[in-house]
């Protein structure tokens, strides 16, 4: 009996050991886990969820967008095509009824984030819209237990704005930004601003305020288009920046001023020295040089030509006109004897206009006076006393020779010398001719240029102060 109860004492053991192992085995299989309440939760909204249906229970009653819209750069304004890039941060609030979920039933969650793909997203579009800059996708939303669906994403957008750039760089501009739905109307979608319209208008403090733009505000109203029998809500924003002038003044403005006054004070250049010709040639040349390099600079518009581009061309007008008239000056300057005398009544009325220290009764008699020493033939009569020398001469006839061709050759200096002393009396009379003429002349030419930069600086002043 001992040795039967061996064997099954030996089994008992054996299936003891056996089912210790199989308990051990077991509780190392892991068990199979449970789905997350976050997975459960994006199920069951998503099981019978129609991405193409307009989320409402009742199909009368609209889906109220509310958007808003913060500007956080202006990056580039471009007058040739009329256009402006700009960076900003779009938020898009509606209610999602079908998004709606007990949060106590799924581990207390509150807001989960979906795909865009998955829901109904409005078609809500700009209108200015010309081209998608380098905008991040954003393939997410997030969707709260309420059914309120948030859509944040920043933008880089292209839009069309009538840029007017006449009073560059003192030059503001007013570009609009225009909301709406694309093809549903007000009875479906509705469109409202999700901060007041104040609060828009003054938010700045994510705008980068360091660049050449200055943003002065953003203005918005609501309202409704009438088209075919149905109305379509819009949301108009419009940006208000202004440029900041400076470094095109710099660049630009006293570059110019500087040589148009060294222009001016070229004409304190003797007339007779031969090189304020000269001069004003090299400052025209650097000008062109000047402008030529700065063309990329200013705006390209085919519209209407900035009032800096009008200035730069009188500025060059002015320069040339300067040069024509020191070239007439020194022409007239170095008028031979014939054309001395032939212009010398326009030379008495010149001097009496010219000059309000001599009168015309002066100047007549210089000039009659120069006259009268120029016979038609080029030779110089003789004076009267002369006249009577060579008769008182000529009638001696027992004086002796010598005395005769000392007296004679005493008289030929004596009119060389008279036609010598008559030609500087005439070069200086006609010296001071020209330099009052160029008086006048520079006095008309700043009146010119004064006229012309004060009414260019009132201008300016108040565009830039406005």
């Amino acid at each position: 009996n001992v040795v039967n109860s061996l064997p099954a004492r030996v089994r008992v053991a054996q299936l003891v050991i056996l089912f210790c192992l199989l308990a051990n085995l077991a509780e190392c299989v892991p068990e199979k886990p449970k789905r997350s309440a976050l997975n459960q939760l994006t199920r069951t909204l998503l099981r019978k969820y129609d991405c193409g249906v307009r989320p409402v229970h009742n199909w009368t009653s609209p889906t109220t967008i509310y958007i808003d819209f913060i500007l956080q750069s202006v990056l580039d304004v471009d007058g040739k095509t009329q256009s402006i890039t700009t960076s900003i941060w779009y938020r898009q609030i509606w209610t999602d009824e079908f998004l709606v979920w007990d949060p106590e039933e799924f581990d207390g969650i509150n807001e989960i984030s979906l795909s865009s793909d998955a829901i109904w997203i409005p078609d809500v579009i700009i209108s200015e819209f010309v081209n998608e800059g380098k905008s991040l996708p954003i393939p997410y939303v997030y969707v709260n237990s309420s059914g309120s669906v948030k859509n944040y994403r920043p933008m880089q957008v292209v839009l069309a704005c009538s840029l007017e750039m006449y009073a560059f760089p003192f030059d503001k501009q007013n570009c609009s930004l225009t909301f709406r739905s694309w093809l549903h109307s007000v009875k479906e979608i509705d469109l409202a601003l999700w901060r007041s319209a104040e609060a828009i208008a003054n938010d700045k403090r994510e705008f980068m305020n360091d660049g050449e733009w200055e943003l002065l505000s953003i203005p918005s109203h609501y309202w409704h288009i009438h088209q075919d029998n149905t109305d379509y809500a819009h949301i108009q924003f419009n940006v208000l920046i202004r440029r900041r002038p400076l470094l095109y003044v710099v660049g630009l403005l006293i570059p110019s001023i500087f040589l148009m006054f060294v222009d001016v004070i070229s004409f304190y250049l003797p007339l007779n020295s031969g090189t304020r010709i000269a001069f004003k040639i090299s400052i025209l040349l650097g000008y062109t040089v000047f402008r030529v390099n700065l063309t990329d600079e200013l705006p390209a518009t085919a519209v209407r030509t900035p009032l800096i581009g009008v200035f730069f061309a009188v500025c060059m007008a002015l320069l040339m006109l300067s040069l024509i008239k020191s070239i007439l000056v020194v022409k007239l300057l170095h008028h031979s004897e014939k054309e001395v005398r032939e212009m010398s009544v326009s030379a008495c009325l010149l001097d009496k206009y010219g000059s309000a220290g001599h009168g015309f009764t002066e100047s007549a008699l210089t000039s009659i006076k120069t006259l009268d020493h120029i016979n038609q033939s080029g030779d110089y009569e003789l004076e009267a006393s002369m006249e009577e020398d060579l008769l008182s001469l000529n009638e001696i006839q027992d004086a002796p020779s010598r005395l005769e061709w000392l007296l004679q050759e005493l008289v030929s200096l004596h009119l060389a010398l008279s036609q010598e002393d008559s030609e500087s009396s005439a070069q200086a009379d006609w010296l001071a001719l020209c330099t009052k003429l160029d008086c006048f002349l520079f006095r008309l030419y700043l009146l010119v240029l004064g006229s012309y930069a004060g009414t260019l600086l009132l201008l300016w002043a108040s565009w830039s102060f406005a």
